[in-house]
């Protein structure tokens, strides 16, 4: 599999409301730094290498890029990266940010916005990309409570047209019906990979049903979170990747997006070769006898 003239269209397809993507899309996360995410003392990464990035994706046939006004290092934001690599966007592209979560300037992650203050923070995200308009936000949450207040708010703001489609992240899956009695939701950005607890399968399975796009972060790096990809693998993944000449990531990708074809992934790199082997796994066909062992293997560490 030649990982540099695989496009993302080999992926195939999804509707993100009236928006359609290709399945494999791009997290910007990792970009402003090198390393972990959110680490306090993170290394900014090169300024010129994340606008390369950033631009090799779309060439690569990327039009659906993750972030937010938190993913930020010292000297380097994620939306700011965007704007200056991909501005004036192209037609088809859609960005998705999200709100909740904050940080102060040093780092510091903030009490989660309330109703009044999510306002804010789509304006921020607005003003660092250089856009009237978001195409998705998510809200992020934390706990169990009531999501109605916080939804509520960002619907008003869709309503106002500042943003044209809702989502959420990290929540659970009372929440999801919670948001749907107030405006259509097109995405549930949840932790999911190979291991994923039985909650996260029932969420897989509710958007299915419901036809909202579910996407997984952390599907390559699984418990590894912040910090990246596994350092040792199963050894069926191993196998695996061995036999098809490909990498475990590309594994990992693979048997995400053969869960459902509402399924999307959002893999980030800072490096353009890994850029184009996470693209290039929307095109690597796992076979029933591998998906069985992967899905072993998914049910031994769920």
């Amino acid at each position: 599999m030649n990982s540099q003239t695989i496009t993302a269209a080999a992926s195939g397809t999804w509707k993100l409301g009236d928006r359609t993507v290709n399945r494999v899309g791009f997290g910007t996360m990792r970009l402003p730094q090198h390393g972990e995410a959110f680490a306090p003392n993170a290394v900014p990464r090169d300024r010129d290498q994340a606008i390369k990035v950033l631009r090799r994706a779309v060439e690569l046939g990327v039009n659906h890029i993750d972030t937010a006004a938190f993913y930020f290092s010292p000297l380097r934001c994620a939306n700011e990266l965007i704007n200056r690599a991909l501005a004036p966007y192209p037609d088809d592209l859609v960005i998705t940010t999200k709100v909740g979560p904050g940080r102060a300037p040093s780092g510091d992650w903030l009490p989660h916005a309330t109703p009044g203050q999510l306002r804010g923070q789509v304006e921020e995200n607005l003003r660092q990309l250089g856009r009237d308009h978001l195409d998705v936000v998510n809200l992020r949450i934390v706990g169990t409570d009531s999501i109605a207040d916080r939804f509520g708010a960002l619907s008003e703001l869709r309503d106002a047209g500042l943003i044209r489609h809702l989502g959420l992240s990290n929540i659970q899956p009372h929440h999801l019906a919670e948001a749907q009695a107030i405006a259509p939701v097109v995405c549930v950005q949840n932790m999911y990979g190979l291991g994923a607890s039985p909650e996260q399968e029932e969420l897989l399975r509710l958007c299915g049903e419901q036809r909202v796009a579910f996407v997984p972060f952390y599907s390559i790096a699984g418990s590894g979170r912040e910090g990246g990809a596994p350092a040792n693998d199963h050894n069926t993944v191993h196998a695996i990747a061995h036999a098809r000449g490909v990498s475990t990531a590309q594994v990992r990708l693979a048997w995400t997006l053969h869960r459902g074809p509402h399924v999307l992934v959002i893999p980030g790199t800072g490096d353009l070769d890994h850029l184009a082997q996470n693209v290039a796994a929307g095109a690597l066909r796992l076979t029933d006898n591998e998906l069985a062992a992967l899905d072993s293997v998914h049910q031994a560490t769920a």
